[in-house]
């Protein structure tokens, strides 16, 4: 009895952590979030704290092969986490949802490749389909987890999370060109580059080119596709669980939108949606 007490006193605390690491993100995803039953909402909460701490992995400063021996430990811990011996508290959070609601272990592995492709070296300039790849992996993967946690049964569910997927991955991408460049990356597709006449692959060189709005727009028009398409299978999903689905999209739309508007005229100022917003929106499209 003292061993069960103790195992569930493990697991109420590693809830809490992953709790804590969600809350103090600030990150949009939780406006939907907070609409899920509790069991839902901390399954959400441990996908979330898996996805952070294996993209902080990616992002570190650190050399490629220490990045890659870490996110190698997170391949293993996925493993134990199926064999129902994890050892981390993020794994230990998952454990329950993994089990209740069939989250499928692929999708674990496959944010892991997504972040390998960024510690291996800095993404510059990739051609279309190493593009879409990459936005399947740290995207589209994080959907498919979600929509498994959200309770979506309906086989159009998936094909809405990778289109969804898709649509917020294009976005943040246009949202953040100028802080990737920075650190020395340059998500935008190499078609669409070329399209327009940049030929470099320096992130900084291309982040101040006068034909940078020309590719943003394209890439922006691809993202409003992918819009549509989620929007077009949420119509044939049941509302409730995809209450969260259907938030996110509304405030990345937003956010989209509120880019094309600004044009892209200056990259180095990130352009936010204001708190009051994403609540409008939240419950607009909540109930």
């Amino acid at each position: 009895m003292t061993a069960l007490r103790q195992e569930s006193s493990d697991a109420d605390e590693a809830v809490q952590q992953v709790r804590a690491i969600a809350t103090a993100s600030g990150s949009s995803f939780l406006w939907g979030m907070r609409l899920l039953p509790k069991p839902r909402r901390d399954a959400m909460y441990a996908i979330y704290a898996f996805c952070r701490a294996v993209d902080d992995i990616a992002d570190d400063g650190g050399a490629a092969p220490d990045k890659q021996r870490d996110l190698a430990s997170w391949r293993a811990e996925i493993e134990r986490l199926y064999d129902g011996c994890p050892e981390t508290p993020i794994a230990r959070a998952l454990l329950r949802p993994v089990k209740d609601y069939r989250l499928p272990k692929e999708e674990f592995h496959a944010v892991i490749d997504g972040m390998e492709m960024d510690a291996r070296e800095d993404i510059r300039a990739p051609d279309m389909e190493t593009f879409r790849l990459y936005c399947r992996r740290v995207a589209g993967a994080v959907g498919v987890l979600s929509v498994h946690a959200f309770g979506a049964e309906e086989p159009q569910a998936r094909d809405l999370a990778l289109a969804e997927g898709d649509a917020l991955q294009f976005t943040n991408i246009l949202r953040d060109i100028g802080e990737d460049a920075e650190r020395g990356r340059l998500y935008l597709p190499r078609d669409l580059l070329l399209r327009h006449g940049i030929d470099s692959r320096d992130p900084v060189t291309v982040a101040s080119d006068p034909r940078l709005p020309a590719v943003c727009f394209d890439l922006a028009a691809m993202a409003e596709e992918r819009f549509n398409e989620a929007r077009r299978l949420m119509a044939s999903c049941r509302r409730g669980p995809m209450r969260p689905a259907r938030i996110m999209l509304a405030v990345y739309q937003r956010l989209l939108t509120r880019l094309q508007k600004e044009g892209w005229a200056d990259i180095n100022i990130r352009v936010r949606l204001p708190k009051a917003e994403k609540l409008w929106i939240a419950l607009r499209n909540g109930f």
